[in-house]
This record gives C-alpha cells, structure tokens and sequence, in this order.
C-alpha cells in the first residue's frame, strides 16, 4: 500500500463568517501528481495554503508524512511552494535564484554548485546561469521558480496556478514539461488551477472543489466518465443535463421518463437513486451520433431523442451542433469532421444517438452557480 504523503483530516478554515474550507478530508499518496480544481472562491488556494503551513487551520489537522505539522511554520515543514506571481529575485541570475535556499542552509560551496546544476538539467535551462529574470520569457521564469523549489528535495512540491500568467501554447508546452518533470523526480504534486483541461493533463487524481468542500476525488477518467453530483458535470468539460425521473430499477438497467416524454435507459449503478426521483440525465457531447431524422429507430443498446438543429459551428476537427430537444432544452454535439458523409444543416430534424453505456444520473443540485465569489 502506497505510503500517504499528505493528509488533511477534517479541515476547516474560516475567515470572519466565510468559511472558505469546509470539513475537507483527503489522502495524497507519495509520488502522485494531484490537483485541486475548482473555480474562484472553491476553498482550493486556502486549502493549499494551509498545507504549506501560511494559513492555520480553525479546526482539523493537517498530516505531513505521518507528522502532524498543523502548528509548525513554512520553514519548519518538508515543503516547497511555486507561485504564479514566479517570486524571483530581479537582481540575481538564474545560478544564484535557485541556490538562494541552499545558502541560507549553508549548504557546501561545491553540493551547491552540483545541485543547481541538476535542478536547471531537470528543467532544461542548462546555459541560462548568468541571466536576469528581465532577461527571460515568461515560460523560463517558471521554469526557474520549479527548478529553485526542487533544488531543496522537498518531500512535496505545492504549486499554486503556476502557468495562469502564460499564453494557451506555452501554457500546455508546460503542462507536459511539468508532468515529465514529476515523474522524472518521483516526488508529489500538488497542483491547484481553475483550468480543467490542465487538470485532466497532469494529474493521476484530483478533487473536484466547490464552496469548501470536494465533491469528487479520483482519477480524472472516472471523474469525467462517472460524475457523481450535477455540478462535477457541469464543471469538469461539457455535459448535456435533462430533467426527468427515474421510473423503474432493475438489477443491471434503470428508465428514465424525460421532461418532454422520451424515455431513456442508463445502468442501475449510475442512477443509484429511489424510484420516483427527480433525476438530471447526462450525457456528454462527444457521445452523441448526430443524423437527420428519416424516422428510423437506433440500434439495441442504444438511447434516443429527435430535436430541431439550431445552430451549427465548423472548427477543422469537428463541427459542433445546438439542437433543441424535448422539453424545450438545448443540447450539445461534438462530431468529428470525418468527411464520409452530408452534415445536417440548421432548420433540420435531427435524431441524436447514444449508447446506454455513456449515460449518467445525478440529483439536482439546489441553488447551484456555476460562478462563484472571487479570492478565496
């Protein structure tokens, strides 16, 4: 069994009558890469923050390998912390950036030299010693800043949505770099970002945040494949979510009554809910076959609605459809542009296909914001 690296145990912070971080509890094994991700104003900067030891917690305890560090200092805890701000010094050079920690230790002249060395192999900066951070891309100074918090060995690395300041293709240049860099290395990640995608990236798990709490832990295929409440859906890529009610449960297959009287058929273990349930069904766009209707039925196995194309979007890859559906509800499609047939066109009757395989279940959520408040 892997040994737990991190471990928060019924944490709670709350700043006046906010409560930013909500009775969280959650292990990180040694070695993983993972990622609290959330949008602004989820709790996932203030609980990375408590890890690193510069915000206490109100209640619960906070486990460093084992050691209850939930009073001890920054300095005192086997931890490093990359910003996005990068928090380099303008006036030393890369050399003398990522040696800073080791001098302050009084570490020996030559293990100094042959650990930055190392640190600036690892991060591919080899040749950049004597150079200002004015000197530098925004990409090399983050390299700077990851290289200057490994050169010290921590036992975890905290990396609070270090790429936010870089442009989309630096940005997911990084990403790569940064998982590469994690592996190589073997220690553990914790990486806090708003970006889903960059999250499903890096990460062997992440914890999907919102107003304090984790509404799902796990890898990011079974987080994105299995969401298990309406907001982890909705926030972890694109979902279609239509309103119904669970009819029937048998042993394998459950039936859902749709708003607008379509019925469609999903596996009892992903609809774990009363007969009688108000339910949201789901499915994602890109699991969705899109046809003209010519009235005929899809295949066994297979679920079913017609709609009204309203609009649709070419991009290259794919092309990207809004269908009204029943219930007056609207839909998104994700096909790929395979170029083996005609495309439906806005006005058309369209029927749109999915396996019973890719259809999920959750409960309405009440009061659920997709935005929520900034800063915290």
């Amino acid at each position: 069994m892997s040994e737990v690296d991190v471990r928060l145990e019924r944490v709670t912070k709350d700043f006046g009558e906010t409560v930013a971080v909500d009775d969280l509890s959650i292990d990180i094994t040694s070695g993983e890469f993972f990622s609290l991700l959330g949008p602004s104003g989820c709790g996932k900067t203030t609980t990375l923050r408590m890890i690193g030891g510069f915000e206490e917690p109100t209640r619960g305890t906070i486990y460093l390998g084992g050691r209850d560090v939930t009073d001890l200092p920054p300095y005192k805890r086997d931890v490093n912390t990359v910003f996005q701000s990068y928090a380099l010094f303008p006036h030393l050079n890369v050399f003398e950036n990522v040696a800073f920690g080791l001098r302050r230790k009084k570490v020996d002249k030559g293990d100094i030299e042959q650990r930055v060395k190392q640190s600036l192999a690892l991060v591919d900066l080899i040749g950049f010693e004597e150079r200002k951070p004015s000197q530098m891309s925004g990409g090399q100074q983050q390299r700077v800043a990851v290289a200057r918090a490994l050169v010290n060995h921590p036992k975890v690395l905290l990396l609070d949505e270090p790429l936010g300041a870089l442009d989309l293709k630096l940005r997911k240049q990084m990403q790569l770099e940064l998982k590469r860099i994690q592996e190589e290395v073997g220690i553990t990640f914790i990486y806090v970002t708003h970006d889903q995608e960059e999250a499903m990236t890096m990460s062997n798990r992440l914890a999907v945040m919102r107003q304090g709490k984790a509404e799902q832990i796990g890898p990011p295929e079974d987080v994105y494949e299995n969401p298990q409440t309406e907001f982890v859906a909705s926030f972890l890529g694109a979902s279609n979510l239509l309103d119904g009610e669970l009819k029937e449960q048998a042993d394998e297959t459950s039936t859902v009554l749709l708003a607008g009287g379509d019925v469609v058929h999903l596996r009892s273990e992903r609809a774990p809910f009363r007969v009688g349930s108000a339910v949201k069904v789901g499915v994602r766009p890109e699991k969705i076959v899109i046809k003209t209707d010519d009235g005929s039925e899809p295949p066994s196995g297979f679920n079913s609605i017609t709609g009204l194309l309203r609009m649709s979007t070419y991009i290259g890859v794919s092309h990207q459809y809004k269908v009204e559906g029943p219930g007056g509800s609207t839909l998104t499609v994700w096909a790929q542009n395979l170029g083996t047939g005609p495309v439906p066109h806005p006005g058309d009757r369209v029927r749109l296909s999915w396996e019973w395989e890719h259809t999920f279940a959750v409960l309405p959520q009440e009061g659920l914001v997709m935005a929520e408040e900034e800063g915290i």
